[in-house]
């Protein structure tokens, strides 16, 4: 089963289950459902679908990393099932044209439909788990990429992948010259190999010849991609990135412009009186400016000025630039909560509104620190390729970065997304930009 399958079905059993306790509802409070109650209530509800399916979606209930029953699942869907409820009362008791306040339908009705929604999630997750995988996988050599794969498999049956045989040895596996054997005998479908062997003619031989197996011969750094949403750069040479990198994105990267012009000026015009309570509160919690603006660099290495609200004492890097850790003991009370809802980041809007920032891309980062990160980290220059972004895949798929080591794993979610940017993956990271400020904190 497809991944876009899976995700179809699951769709519509949500759409299914909100109408058939909307169903369910006004059969229980009027013992019948006419004419007249469906006109009443079935413009408006839909609405209120459609809305709670951009909830779910938000929270990641079409992810199939989080098709499993734990405790963040548990914590996503109370996420939901509040967030949708909110909406109702928002919709049913402040929207005029609504014409309807179903007070008793709405909570009976409330009922069922988490119960129902609850009950299919669990039930879906646990069949994702357990039935039997679509790719049975043979790898081929071992490394620390090849590791991360196997075990992020083992743990997430909900993939879809299943690890069949490891010749561990690579070419020098005594099982490889009994290749196709093995393939047979375990069912395998999707043969992984890394980079290094495909340099080998005997390996490329052999598994050529098993080809009328019907197996799928596939790359780890394409595998590691689909799997984690990240590039493995250990795995990458030269040749990848002009193969990969050079693909034109010209009609996204055209189009993109404008519409963030027309987006941030309306969020910006909406968000005045909020950014006027920030600026009041920052000049009365902690003495000094209540903006802050410091030097980073952007598209094709031009360095620009950023704009943000000030979450830190006033003279935070007398001693010089160093990277903010989570407890850090120069931010303020006021900045710790400024910092965890993103608000400090609301001055931004300018610099995109500037075209120095975009709404999704690569964090820009400081001169200081981009001198030792271009030394040290190989193809760290990639990230000046598009314009540097208020959110992006880093930021929304790993935690807050401060080391050397941090920077290098960020980076490879930067350059898949450089790779494969779309306006499909900026509303993809957008919405997980929310569940994060929203759900993850």
């Amino acid at each position: 089963m497809t991944v876009n399958l899976k995700r179809l079905i699951l769709l519509a059993g949500d759409i299914a289950i909100f109408y058939l306790s909307l169903y369910i509802t006004l059969f229980l409070r009027y013992g019948e459902v006419g004419p007249e109650v469906k006109e009443g209530h079935l413009v408006s509800f839909s609405i209120l679908f459609a809305l709670s399916i951009i909830v779910y979606y938000i929270v990641g209930f079409y992810e199939l990393r989080g098709m499993k029953n734990d405790t963040d699942f548990g914590k996503r869907f109370a996420v939901a099932l509040t967030s949708n409820f909110l909406i109702a009362i928002l919709l049913f008791y402040f929207v005029p044209a609504f014409g309807i306040a179903p007070k008793t339908n709405l909570f009976i009705f409330f009922i069922i439909a988490s119960s129902a929604s609850y009950s299919w999630r669990t039930w879906w997750n646990r069949i994702a788990g357990s039935r039997s995988a679509d790719k049975r996988l043979l790898l081929i050599g071992s490394n620390r990429i090849l590791e991360e794969v196997a075990a992020h498999i083992r743990e997430n049956p909900q993939l879809g992948y299943e690890v069949s045989f490891w010749m561990k040895d690579g070419l020098r596996d005594k099982e490889f010259k009994h290749l196709a054997q093995i393939i047979v005998g375990n069912e395998i479908n999707l043969v992984v190999i890394p980079a290094h062997l495909k340099t080998s003619s005997a390996a490329a031989r052999k598994i050529y010849q098993a080809l009328n197996l019907g197996i799928e011969v596939i790359d780890l750094s394409e595998l590691y991609e689909t799997i984690f949403e990240k590039v493995p750069l250990a795995e990458l040479e030269e040749i990848w990135f002009l193969e990969n990198l050079a693909k034109s994105h010209r009609i996204h990267d055209a189009v993109k412009r404008p519409l963030e012009v027309i987006l941030t000026g309306i969020i910006g015009i909406i968000m005045i009186p909020i950014a006027i309570i920030v600026v009041v509160a920052i000049k009365f919690s902690s003495p000094g400016s209540a903006f802050f603006t410091q030097v980073r660099v952007g598209k094709n290495g031009k360095p620009f000025i950023v704009w943000k609200f000030r979450t830190m004492v006033t003279g935070a890097e007398a001693e010089g630039p160093k990277w903010a850790a989570p407890k850090d003991k120069r931010i303020t009370p006021l900045g710790i909560f400024l910092r965890r809802t993103h608000l400090d980041e609301l001055p931004q809007l300018w610099n995109i509104f500037r075209g120095e920032l975009s709404l999704v891309g690569p964090r820009p980062e400081r001169p200081e620190f981009t001198a030792t990160l271009e030394k040290e980290i190989p193809y760290y220059e990639l990230r000046y390729l598009v314009r540097p972004g208020l959110t992006g895949s880093a930021q929304v798929n790993y935690r807050y970065g401060a080391s050397l080591d941090d920077a290098y794993e960020k980076l490879q979610y930067d350059i898949y997304y450089l790779k494969h940017r779309s306006f499909f993956l900026d509303i993809s990271i957008l919405a997980k930009t929310v569940k994060r400020i929203f759900v993850d904190a």
